[in-house]
């Protein structure tokens, strides 16, 4: 089936050494007839210093309009891809990223500044606003601080190759929209950018029409059955990270003998009680909590494709799976199946219509034949 509203695309790229993303959102605007301009994007990561267990950064991008001004990609820095860097290596002139302890002043100062300025200037605007007077640090760091405790935030040089990472973003889009994704790919093709090592592909699907009690719980149980399946015929990289499976509690919960009636307001607070996160290869978070502008159903269990159609393939057998959930039947709870054949078996059997699913198992079936048994 044709996928329900928008579907928005993430897919994770490496640039060559001596290139960077920036070569590649400037390409894409290019293609379009558009530009490319500067941006900050927001990224967390594990902090090593006592206390503060998230660092909060602000990382240099890129946004991609076309020759309407629309916004159609955006190529920015991923700091799950780190094995195709190399860590010592010196930071590149104009790129410096913004890191702190706290979302909301992070919030405040991706607002307040501007992407376009360079190092020794960017916190200027915030510190203005502040009252503060901004400290020099070593190697052109800068420090925005007041007298009560840490800094509020640093930005400093970015060393480590991570002006390579990429993670093309794009807009949200069409099903029928889906081939413009084709010639950002050929493009990054072009200027040799490849799949990371940890690389992936996220899905995002418009997740108005899963906004019910029984869709989610169909939903659940649909996933949490063959989730293990679909990451085996899809390819998942066994060195993604961020990916994992759904708290055990999820399961319970959306079998409660009320669950069903409920209005979606005290679904969403219930499943509010649960430790979502988004970092698992199916993202509830965002359905429950909608952050502004990323209302979604996240699949996050794609492999890198550099090419448009296997990435058509999921989209489709995934709208399929969604179908299945919006559908009034309810779905069964079941152990997770095992991936392989088996579990591809009772897949084919809960979705018989699936000709996506259907010829992702014929392709399966043949590629273990022609590897045939000892291979």
């Amino acid at each position: 089936m044709t996928p329900a509203g928008t579907i928005g695309l993430e897919i994770e790229l490496m640039a060559p050494r001596g290139s960077s993303r920036q070569a590649l959102a400037e390409a894409i605007a290019v293609c379009c007839g558009g530009s490319a301009s500067r941006i900050f994007y927001p990224q967390s990561e594990p902090s090593q210093i006592l206390g503060t267990p998230i660092l909060e950064n602000l990382t240099l991008g890129f946004e991609v309009r076309d020759a309407q001004q629309r916004v159609v990609a955006q190529c920015v820095d991923d700091l799950t891809l780190q094995a195709d860097c190399d860590r010592a290596h010196a930071p590149q002139p104009g790129w410096y990223r913004i890191v702190g302890d706290d979302i909301r002043f992070m919030q405040i100062i991706g607002r307040l500044s501007d992407a376009n300025l360079p190092l020794a200037e960017v916190l200027q605007p915030v510190a203005k606003t502040l009252g503060l007077t901004l400290q020099q640090g070593p190697e052109g760091m800068v420090k925005l601080a007041d007298e009560l405790g840490p800094p509020i935030a640093i930005a400093a040089l970015l060393p480590g190759e991570r002006e390579r990472p990429c993670e093309l973003i794009t807009a949200p889009l069409t099903y029928d929209q889906l081939p413009q994704v084709e010639a950002y790919l050929r493009v990054a093709r072009q200027l040799g950018f490849y799949a990371p090592v940890e690389g992936a592909t996220h899905l995002h699907f418009d997740a108005a029409p899963l906004c019910s009690a029984p869709v989610i719980r169909n939903l659940v149980h649909l996933f949490w059955a063959y989730g293990p399946t679909l990451k085996w015929l899809l390819g998942s990289n066994p060195h993604c990270r961020r990916l994992g499976l759904w708290p055990p509690e999820l399961l319970g919960l959306v079998q409660d003998a009320d669950w069903d009636q409920l209005p979606w307001e005290r679904a969403c607070d219930r499943l509010k009680t649960v430790s979502l996160t988004k970092y698992c290869d199916f993202n509830l978070k965002n359905i429950v909590y909608a952050p502004r502008h990323k209302h979604t159903f996240e699949v996050r269990i794609l492999p890198v494709h550099l090419d448009l159609p296997p990435i058509v393939a999921a989209i489709d057998l995934m709208a399929d799976l969604l179908g299945r959930a919006i559908a009034p039947e309810p779905v069964p709870p079941q152990e997770p199946l095992p991936a392989g054949i088996e579990g591809l078996e009772a897949l084919l059997q809960a979705l018989p219509l699936s000709e996506a699913l259907h010829q992702l198992a014929a392709d399966a079936d043949g590629s273990a034949a022609s590897h045939g048994p000892g291979d």
